[in-house]
């Protein structure tokens, strides 16, 4: 049992009880979408579950953790060790989420390397690169360093700056629930409202001084500057260097739409500032998250670094997917880049490690399309339609070679905190 925990059942959901939207045009939506081509039982689970949440999947809790143990408990391969895991068992998955003990993240430690375990996240938020208002904003990169234009640059005038810092500091931010989830802040990585909260020119001193920023519409450099910097090689995520934050979603919207060119944004990522035991996934596994130094040792859920109910869900179902493969002396394999899961993946394997940072799922990850409609909503839908097509013949592929494999016992050992199955 972790401090969050309330009962001694599987899959219990210790945070929000919904899953988020089941629209394909929506991100989490076409997530759930493609996993129900492999067969979900978490999601098998939660349709039992589902409560009224209008485009949402929400669930009843106890009714939810309750079918998905019984469908485990039932299964005759499956044995339930219950217990508390201090090694690394191979062939195996570690699933154990932001709570991971002491004992068993020091052995993931002792494997991995020290510095491929974080204890907590400090994530600035990412927005759309469709949803900028471009003509309030200069590209430019600080002293012209690097390629002299690689960032994106948010301008403000002295009564901008001003009205923002005001803003920030009345924004509701997120009080932890919990005693495990309080952070102590390293002075390298304060959330900004905790920057405004030291004066009205400390920000201007850290993450928007304008120093070495020419705007060339005025030749000067501004009173102040937010940068954008490219996420992704399509450029189509932006993010707020230096804009970690303990703020709530809601206020985040409202608040960082006052920078100049924002006013419109779509945000992929909000901020935050959490206790979370995570991986660097880049720097430490293989592309089908294992350890490097052994295939069948694999890593699912939020311990990989992705984010959300539904994002674990899904890595720990490849992860199951692509164990039973190797066992049976088959290569792993990974959805294409087209989809949403695919797309996750990439970016768990090819991020630049030293600026990993955990991601949940947004279509900014995906394959651009090749000729995308101008409508937002209409490009979601060709991206959601691209993908489902992509999956359906992914999924086929994994059903065809498993129906030839013999399927070994599990003993399933009980120290995740995630519906990782």
């Amino acid at each position: 049992m972790t401090p969050a925990h309330q009962t001694d059942r599987l899959a219990e959901l210790v945070c929000s009880n919904t899953f988020k939207s089941v629209e394909p045009t929506h991100a989490h939506g076409l997530l759930k979408a493609e996993m129900r081509l492999l067969g979900s039982i978490v999601l098998q689970a939660a349709d039992e579950a589902r409560i009224p949440g209008g485009s949402a999947l929400a669930v009843d809790r106890v009714v939810f953790s309750k079918g998905l143990e019984a469908r485990v408990l039932g299964h005759g391969n499956i044995t339930i060790v219950r217990g508390e895991v201090t090694d690394l068992p191979s062939p195996g998955i570690i699933a154990t989420g932001p709570l991971t003990s002491d004992a068993l993240a020091n052995a993931i430690a002792a494997r991995l390397g020290v510095q491929s375990l974080a204890f907590f996240d400090a994530i600035a938020p990412i927005v759309s690169a469709d949803s900028l208002d471009y003509t309030r904003l200069f590209k430019a990169s600080r002293y012209g360093k690097g390629g002299g234009d690689d960032y994106w640059n948010a301008p403000f005038t002295k009564e901008e700056y001003e009205a923002f810092v005001a803003a920030l500091l009345a924004g509701e931010q997120y009080v932890p629930g919990h005693e495990f989830d309080k952070v102590s802040y390293f002075e390298g990585c304060l959330p900004v409202e905790e920057m405004g909260q030291r004066g009205i020119e400390t920000l201007r001193f850290g993450p928007m001084k304008p120093i070495g920023l020419v705007d060339p519409k005025t030749g000067r450099e501004p009173y102040a500057v937010v940068q954008l910097r490219q996420e992704d090689r399509a450029a189509q995520m932006w993010n707020l260097v230096g804009f970690q934050t303990r703020l709530k979603t809601g206020a985040q919207q409202q608040i960082f739409r006052l920078i100049p060119g924002l006013e419109q944004a779509e945000f992929l990522r909000f901020g935050s500032i959490h206790r979370n035991s995570y991986l660097n996934a880049p720097d430490a596994l293989t592309p089908h998250l294992s350890s490097r130094d052994d295939p069948q040792l694999l890593f699912a859920g939020q311990l990989t670094g992705v984010e959300g109910y539904t994002e674990s869900a899904a890595t720990g179902m490849m992860a199951g997917i692509n164990l039973a493969r190797l066992l049976a002396g088959d290569e792993p394999l990974i959805p294409p880049p087209t989809t949403m899961l695919g797309a996750l993946y990439r970016y768990l394997r090819e991020t630049e490690p030293k600026r990993f940072q955990p991601m949940n799922a947004n279509f900014g990850l995906m394959d651009p399309l090749a000729n995308p409609p101008r409508d937002k909503f209409k490009k979601k839908e060709a991206m959601a339609e691209r993908a489902m097509r992509e999956m359906e013949q992914f999924a086929a592929s994994v059903r065809s070679q498993a129906e030839a494999c013999a399927r070994p016992a599990l003993s399933l050992r009980t120290a995740s905190a995630e519906p990782t199955l």
